[in-house]
């Protein structure tokens, strides 16, 4: 696995630790993955999926700074700062690193494809929404089409006491969220409401999803396509969550192939189309 990581300051203490998988040929495009809720760049399929994409095209993987995952790149240490990633810190470190990667010699002149997992496939579909002139295109894989993961209890909760708490169901830690997190989608509603926005917005999307996913995210995938019908929305046969993979990684499946096989044909004929 030919990989280098790096480190990006993002400000108050923050860090963005990310990896860079080079082209292995002439690249075509520069590829982000944005991982997902309680997920980090080292997480089970992440390495597998960046080293298959880079084949064909310079990729990058990273942990948002406030993601709970420290120096420590395969534990949750960073609870503290858990606690406080509203989306507005997330999109926040979608711009900073962005931001690096344009003034970058080797990927500033290449295309860039946002593919997010889980919410970051929501992450990555806020900030196109924001910067759409920026990206060539978004990749959601399992994405989220609402941002908002609260139960109403958690929500009474962070308004009664300033604090709840989300079980890690992997690790059994119960994962601390305070009231600021709340308070930033409250704050910013209409910027958050991809189902709203993206009805204005042209730039090119694709779903990639498990039939087997959670019936509340493909019943937001549905709504999404029904509000834009150019959006192409791939059915993973038999797919789960995270493509029938797991963490540790035991290896690929044919989900997971068939995945990335639509991810690349995506690339390719959005490429096309820009020619």
């Amino acid at each position: 696995m030919n990989h280098r990581n790096f480190e990006i300051p993002a400000g108050d203490g923050a860090v963005l630790r990310c990896s860079h998988f080079p082209a292995q040929g002439k690249a075509k495009s520069v590829i982000v993955i944005a991982h997902g809720y309680k997920g980090f760049k080292d997480w089970g399929m992440f390495p597998y999926i960046a080293t298959t994409l880079s084949q064909e095209h310079e990729v990058i993987t990273f942990n948002f700074s406030h993601a709970g995952i420290g120096e420590d790149l395969l534990h949750f240490t960073e609870l503290e700062k858990f606690a406080r990633n509203t989306y507005r810190r997330s999109l926040k470190d979608m711009e900073i690193l962005l931001s690096y990667l344009s003034q970058h010699p080797k990927f500033g002149s290449l295309p860039l494809f946002l593919l997010g997992h889980s919410l970051g496939g929501g992450i990555c579909l806020v900030y196109t929404l924001d910067h759409p002139n920026e990206i060539s295109g978004v990749i959601s894989w399992n994405g989220v089409t609402k941002l908002d993961l609260l139960t109403e209890e958690q929500k009474q909760q962070m308004k009664e006491t300033g604090r709840t708490y989300v079980l890690n169901g992997r690790t059994g830690q119960q994962m601390p969220l305070d009231a600021v997190i709340l308070e930033d989608m409250e704050n910013n509603k209409e910027r958050y409401n991809i189902l709203e926005r993206i009805q204005k917005a042209s730039f090119p999307v694709v779903l990639i999803q498990g039939s087997q996913d959670g019936v509340h995210l493909r019943q937001g995938s549905e709504h999404l396509i029904k509000l834009r019908p150019d959006i192409s929305w791939v059915q993973v046969p038999e797919g789960n969550h995270t493509f029938n993979t797991v963490h540790p990684f035991a290896g690929t499946t044919p989900q997971l192939e068939f995945a990335i096989a639509a991810t690349t044909n995506f690339i390719d004929q959005t490429l096309t189309l820009t020619e």
